[in-house]
């Protein structure tokens, strides 16, 4: 999952990008709605966590332009005023949520994996292939019985092949769904991370590479 974080208090931004990773997510930083508005031009995102007061383009209007461009990406609106006249205010102008502040976060990464359950199309929170089950809640995958000791980048590239229904996933679209801007495009990590799912998945392999495309899973 692609998550935008968009917070101007610079210690709660990063605490909360930190934390978001470490839940196996790949997570952009930013603290104004300019830089959040250059970030969306160019990136997809599953999941935007938009504080409403920020510097720059106000929050808002962020929001607003979100669902002008029709984008996929869902908005999970943050604030420190929590009337219900200020939910209403912000679901109105078409977040898909809202969470006070403060709040807990175990309570933000639940409603961000539950944003982010809610595509264009609508994946289960179960994935299945073959012998092979992924569930995107308890961030737990099985093969034949025997549940798998994932790393969190293992388990994102696991489900990005899984959700792609057996989709050729090209190496670039994995970078761009598990890794972070962060990331050198020119890096071997997807290679690298795909031999040890490969190794941990066991035999017969599952994910399978298609020359000069990148990879699936299912039957050979």
């Amino acid at each position: 999952m692609r998550v935008l974080v968009v917070e101007d208090f610079e210690i709660l931004a990063r605490t909360i990008g930190t934390g978001l990773r470490r839940e196996g997510m790949a997570v952009d930083v930013v603290l104004d709605g300019d830089d959040a508005l250059e970030h969306l031009a160019v990136t997809r995102y599953d999941v935007v966590v938009l504080d409403r007061d920020i510097p720059g383009t106000h929050g808002d209007e962020v929001c607003r332009r979100i669902v002008a461009a029709h984008s996929a990406s869902r908005v999970l609106m943050l604030t420190a005023a929590s009337t219900v006249k200020h939910r209403v205010d912000g679901l109105g102008l078409g977040a898909d949520d809202y969470l006070p502040k403060p709040f807990d976060f175990a309570e933000l990464v639940a409603r961000i994996r539950a944003l982010g359950r809610r595509p264009t199309t609508v994946l289960p929170p179960v994935l299945e292939s073959g012998d092979l089950t992924l569930d995107s809640n308890t961030r737990v995958a099985v093969r034949g019985g025997r549940r798998l000791d994932l790393s969190p980048k293992e388990f994102a590239v696991l489900e990005c092949l899984m959700a792609a229904g057996g989709r050729v996933v090209s190496a670039e679209e994995l970078l761009e769904r598990v890794w972070d801007e962060a990331a050198d495009p020119f890096t071997t990590a997807v290679k690298t991370t795909v031999r040890r799912l490969r190794a941990k998945l066991g035999e017969p392999p599952v994910v399978h590479t298609v020359r000069e495309a990148g990879y699936r899973i299912g039957a050979a």
